[in-house]
C-alpha cells in the first residue's frame, strides 16, 4: 500500500516562499508519476505541478509557471515543490500524489491513483 506524507505548508505573507515535501513509502517510488494538486474552497482540485519517473519532464499549471518549482529525489523517496513569490490565491489545501503510469502532459486528479492526506498553505497580502 502506497503511502504518500506531505509536510512543510504553513502561514505566509505574499511574496515569501514555502517548500513543501511529499514522503512515499510501499512501493517502487522512481516507477510513480508523481504530482501536486492544490483545492481552494469552494473550488475544484487542480493539478500545480507534475514530475516523470525520472525527474527529466515537468509541467505546471500556467499561473504557477516561474514561481513555482516541482522537483524529486527518489533516493530519499521524495518529492519537492518550491514556491516562491507567492500570492493570496495560491491559498488552497495542496495534496501529493502519485500516478502508476508514467504520463506524458498535465494530468487530472482522475489520472492519480494515490494520495497524501493534504497540507494547508495560507498566503496573506
Amino acid at each position: 500500500q502506497v503511502q504518500l506524507v506531505e509536510s512543510g505548508g504553513g502561514l505566509v505573507q505574499a511574496g515569501d516562499s514555502l517548500r513543501l515535501s511529499c514522503l512515499g513509502s510501499g512501493g517502487t517510488f522512481s516507477r510513480y508519476t508523481m504530482a501536486w494538486f492544490r483545492q481552494a474552497a469552494g473550488k475544484e482540485r487542480e493539478i500545480v505541478a507534475q514530475i516523470s519517473w525520472g525527474g527529466g519532464f515537468t509541467y505546471y499549471l500556467d499561473s504557477v509557471k516561474g514561481r513555482f518549482t516541482i522537483s524529486r529525489a527518489n533516493a530519499k523517496n521524495t518529492v519537492y515543490l518550491q514556491m516562491n513569490s507567492l500570492k493570496p490565491e495560491d491559498t488552497a489545501v495542496y495534496y501529493c500524489a502519485a500516478s502508476s503510469t508514467p504520463r506524458n502532459s498535465l494530468s487530472g486528479p482522475d489520472d492519480f491513483d494515490y494520495w497524501g492526506q493534504g497540507i494547508q498553505v495560507t498566503v496573506s497580502l
